[in-house]
């Protein structure tokens, strides 16, 4: 599904000592998380593989000063609302992981979704509607014998996705909160103007139509129990070559919007909100376009960005043109040629970091879950793709790399956090959160190779760290 090579490698064991100091496992966490007065806790995860989320000793708020580099946190200054991070559920990654015995299975979606000591709290997902490359096999909620339409949609289904729907109606017991953002790979092909999964265009004459199978995916989820918060009309709508996929240029999913997709929606009174693009940093003028017209950009909430071409400031761009619209980062991978250092440190600075630093509301990486052949996908899938968990069979998995970036923020940042100011160096990437219930949360990233010695300083005191060399830490107070 794509094309650049970014870098992860599989889970290796796990080091409990460092510097003589014995650390606390992640097993260790949840009910210590509340810091007191004076101290900062310390998360640790090195690109050496040395640690991985391992809390450290706490380190304590002076009132002396020093000629150390301070990265200065400010709550004075709040920014935008957080929704979550995540990853997206994929229906291969709901295959490998029904493929777990019962009792690892269930510890496995507990410690992705829950809330207590063992969990990385998962605050939201994405999912494809209909297949994505990532399932076993190409499919859509309506699909037909060649030649045959469905313009009443009376055979619309969500059969194939039965086992994911099981999936999600657990995660929703584990957390009742989580939020959802929906995005179809391609419309069914019988709506198309080349007739096939891969490619093509909407025919314009389906437009209504294929609102309505929006409308009846979200309607029909809803019954099931399940909200779906948000979708966006086309996954890399510039990206036919993908298996499924479909071709929606800017001007394309500006009319869809405004002739079809918001009308529909507001007639038949659906609130999920419809979020833009859904590809790549290279090509903000795709959303402007369409935020520029003022039938279309009614209906619309935001945007959404994947980075696997261009910057991730096209965000804070695209915020600066039009601020009342939300932002979201929607998908990066990690890829089988990768290494566990390079991606740490590169997917922590751009999307955590990055996109919170740019205005979004969530920071998600792509699956969830795969086998070690990076397996299932379709025929035309991404053959690289690495999933946060490899499930090699009915009793273990691993945790790879896109596990521990985002862990790092959703962990510690839950919903409804808000992003405050915090500065950065040369070498440290920072991003700041003050929580619901008052912690301030602040994640850093140390792209330089040696340590990095620097004081936090909050409130005019100061708390100083030394953080190792293409590591990332996060510190809570």
């Amino acid at each position: 599904m794509k094309f650049h090579n970014l870098y992860s490698f599989f889970l290796k064991s796990t080091a409990l000592l460092f510097g003589g100091v014995v650390l606390l496992p992640l097993t260790s966490c949840r009910s210590n998380l509340a810091s007191n007065g004076n101290q900062v806790q310390v998360w640790l995860t090195k690109g050496d593989e040395s640690i991985k989320l391992q809390q450290q000793s706490s380190i304590s708020f002076v009132n002396n000063s020093n000629n150390i580099q301070n990265i200065d946190i400010d709550d004075s200054q709040k920014f935008q609302y957080v929704d979550g991070f995540g990853y997206t559920l994929t229906g291969g990654s709901v295959e490998v992981i029904n493929r777990l015995s019962p009792s690892k299975r269930k510890a496995l979606l507990n410690e992705l979704f829950g809330n207590d000591k063992n969990s990385i709290s998962i605050s939201y997902l994405r999912l494809s509607i209909g297949a994505s490359d990532l399932d076993s096999e190409v499919f859509s909620y309506d699909d037909l014998p060649e030649g045959q339409t469905d313009p009443s949609l009376s055979k619309f289904s969500l059969a194939r996705d039965k086992d994911l729907i099981t999936m999600l109606k657990e995660i929703l017991m584990i957390n009742p909160k989580i939020k959802i953002i929906a995005a179809p790979w391609s419309a069914p092909v019988w709506m198309k103007d080349n007739g096939k999964s891969k490619g093509g265009s909407l025919k314009p004459e389906y437009y209504d139509v294929y609102a309505k199978y929006f409308v009846k995916y979200i309607q029909e989820m809803q019954k099931e129990g399940i909200t779906i918060d948000a979708i966006t009309p086309q996954n890399e709508p510039l990206h036919p070559g993908n298996n499924p996929s479909l071709y929606m240029p800017s001007d394309q999913q500006k009319d869809f919007i405004k002739k079809s997709l918001g009308p529909v929606f507001k007639s038949n009174t659906i609130k999920t909100k419809i979020v833009v693009y859904d590809h790549n940093c290279n090509k903000p003028e795709y959303v402007t376009n369409i935020l520029s017209d003022s039938e279309a950009s009614q209906y619309i909430d935001g945007s959404a960005f994947h980075l696997y071409e261009g910057e991730i400031s096209a965000l804070g761009a695209v915020h600066a043109a039009f601020p009342n619209k939300n932002l979201y980062f929607t998908e990066q991978w990690t890829g089988a040629k990768g290494t566990f250092n390079e991606d740490l440190n590169w997917h922590t600075k751009n999307v955590i970091i990055g996109s919170m630093r740019n205005w979004s509301k969530i920071a998600l990486e792509w699956n969830i879950a795969n086998d070690p052949q990076y397996k299932p996908h379709t025929d035309g899938g991404c053959t690289e793709c690495k999933g946060a968990i490899t499930v090699s069979d009915s009793e273990n998995f691993t945790r790879n790399v896109a596990y521990y970036i985002i862990a790092h923020a959703s962990k510690f940042i839950p919903a409804d956090s808000r992003r405050i100011a915090s500065t950065q160096t040369d070498n440290l990437s920072t991003a700041a959160f003050i929580t619901p219930a008052g912690k301030r949360i602040l994640v850093v990233q140390n792209g330089a190779k040696n340590v990095e010695t620097f004081n936090i300083k909050y409130n005019g005191k100061t708390a100083t760290v030394n953080l190792s060399g293409n590591s990332v830490a996060t510190y809570i107070f």
